[in-house]
């Protein structure tokens, strides 16, 4: 039996220069660190560095392009069943990708809120997954005849909501120092848009001049009783809230 005595695959370029730009932000700082340091520690020239990350920040975020190609994919591939469900799937993978590497997610979330610049980029990624989900569901609904004339804002506020959820999960488990599960909590915030939104997605929105919910106080004998009246289709959460409101306990 001969040994293997072939050379270990090197890691690629993109990586080597993340890495390397990585570091020297730990070590110096996102804004002292040059690209002509990036490039010095990975042992390459600067067309190398362009020619993988158009700036520093991209370097930041080397993860972000492939996800984003990765949901992209899952959601042509999804049947469609549920599109709620389908783009809380999506958001998943976003989560998938952080909790892969959590002591270099946590390190970035924490640069990523010391850098004025970072968060910016930051939202511009966030904003990129949020078209892409909302896009799946206006193509889902694009031959629904029940969608009705709403269907592109439906879209656009379920994918913002999903997001904020997914975020939501997503920061407190970096906050906390990447401890804990992640999925949990992540799971528990996007149950909480599919509470809201789940299966409210061929109906139209109706115009509704009278409010949708609408509770009347008196008193009746020593006790205090309340009246409540709902609008026919009124979400569940939105009759709770008035309730919980003319009783004080909002």
């Amino acid at each position: 039996m001969t040994e293997d005595r072939r050379p270990a695959k090197k890691p690629p370029m993109r990586d080597v220069l993340a890495e390397a730009a990585f570091a020297l932000f730990l070590e110096r700082g996102f804004e002292r660190t040059t690209v002509d340091d990036i490039v010095a520690r990975a042992g390459v020239g600067r067309r190398s560095f362009f020619r993988y990350f158009p700036s520093k920040e991209d370097a930041v975020f080397p993860d972000h392009e492939g996800c984003l190609a990765d949901m992209t994919a899952f959601l042509a591939d999804a049947d469609g069943t549920d599109p709620v469900a389908t783009v809380c799937d999506g958001a998943r993978l976003v989560l998938r990708m952080y909790a892969e590497k959590p002591e270099f997610s946590v390190q970035r979330y924490r640069l990523t809120r010391e850098v004025p610049g970072l968060r910016t980029y930051e939202l511009s990624v966030v904003r990129r997954y949020e078209r892409t989900l909302a896009g799946y569901l206006e193509r889902r609904w694009a031959d629904d005849p029940d969608a009705g004339p709403d269907a592109a804002l439906r879209a656009e506020v379920i994918a913002a909501s999903v997001v904020a959820a997914h975020n939501n999960g997503l920061r407190s488990w970096l906050r906390s120092g990447g401890k804990g599960d992640a999925g949990a909590e992540v799971d528990r915030a996007l149950e909480l848009v599919r509470a809201v939104w789940g299966g409210a997605e061929a109906r139209p929105v109706a115009p509704a001049p009278e409010p949708e919910t609408a509770a009347v106080s008196s008193a009746v004998s020593d006790e205090e009783v309340i009246v409540m009246v709902a609008r026919k289709g009124a979400p569940m959460w939105r009759v709770v809230q008035h309730i919980e409101s003319a009783l004080g306990t909002a």
